[in-house]
């Protein structure tokens, strides 16, 4: 999904559109769930190939993505990929990018001045990216009266209150600088902690671990539900085996726990679980397993 195409579904009454910044192999699959061996992604072959692992190598396939809601007449972005012109070092997919995203918004439908409510999941490099366009040399909101929710955990440990996550990665002052200060000094910044309701479909909650401050986004309409998970899941793996946390996971330990709590909760009803970066259809139906948890439906 690198083109125009546009996936759609509904959650009851509310509409979601999901928008691929970049979809492909990424990183060796040993290497993204450090805990999963050889012999669980081959177990699980027909499950993986081609959508979440390469067919002719050891890559796991993710996407950079954005969904976006509409709800009660309000449009919402929930995460925002890794934008335009950034420094990041270290990274050759992220280092001064340059993609046509907020043009794939607008043939969608979706203009920046439409944009109510962002939402960062969490506030790494590939969930920010573009809460912030370069305007002749500054950093400022690609989305001009949107409010940014952003997890207030998250903003002070990446933010200067906790010297940019404790200076162990330079990465994460120019993350926070490009793609979050600009919004706080905008006066569009909310920050959050433990619930926050947006309207009656749509609440975030607290789910720490992956960052001091992630969180997943609950959607109740019309009797059916979904949860957005952002980077509690990377791969289906995980769902088969909930222990395996991701290798950019400061506490893989809390994630994992997390992550069984989030996955009983969306088996026992019967929700849609989102995740940021699946490839393929990219939101998945799971059922209570002997071991973890089955993929049962693929989203259309």
């Amino acid at each position: 999904m690198t083109d125009d195409r546009v996936q759609s579904f509904l959650i009851g009454d509310v509409e979601v559109l999901r928008i691929v910044e970049w979809q492909g192999p990424y990183v060796p699959a040993a290497d993204l769930l450090p805990d999963a061996g050889p012999d669980v992604w081959e177990a699980h072959e027909a499950q993986l190939v081609p959508d979440h692992r390469e067919a002719d190598g050891d890559r796991a396939v993710v996407a950079l993505q954005t969904w976006v809601l509409r709800t009660g007449g309000r449009t919402v972005l929930v995460d925002t990929g890794v934008g335009n012109g950034r420094e990041r070092p270290g990274n050759p997919l992220f280092h001064r990018r340059q993609g046509d995203f907020l043009g794939r918004l607008e043939r969608a439908g979706v203009r920046p001045q439409d944009v109510d409510v962002v939402i960062n999941t969490h506030l790494h490099a590939d969930h920010v990216g573009w809460n912030t366009r370069d305007a002749d040399g500054e950093w400022v909101p690609s989305f001009p009266r949107a409010r940014y929710l952003l997890p207030a955990a998250d903003d002070h440990h990446f933010g200067p209150a906790g010297d940019y996550a404790g200076g162990a990665r330079p990465v994460d002052r120019l993350v926070y600088e490009d793609s979050v200060a600009p919004v706080h000094r905008a006066g569009q910044a909310d920050l959050w902690q433990d619930t926050y309701r947006i309207d009656e479909h749509l609440v975030l909650e607290a789910a720490p671990g992956h960052t001091p401050g992630s969180c997943v986004l609950r959607v109740e309409s019309g009797g059916e539900r979904a949860v957005f998970v952002g980077d509690l899941l990377h791969s289906p793996v995980q769902i088969l085996r909930p222990e395996c946390s991701s290798c950019f996971c400061l506490d893989p330990k809390e994630a994992a726990r997390t992550r069984q709590r989030v996955l009983e909760r969306a088996a026992e009803e019967r929700a849609l679980v989102v995740p940021a970066h699946f490839g393929g259809a990219g939101a998945v139906q799971v059922r209570a397993a002997r071991h973890g948890f089955s993929l049962h439906r693929w989203a259309v």
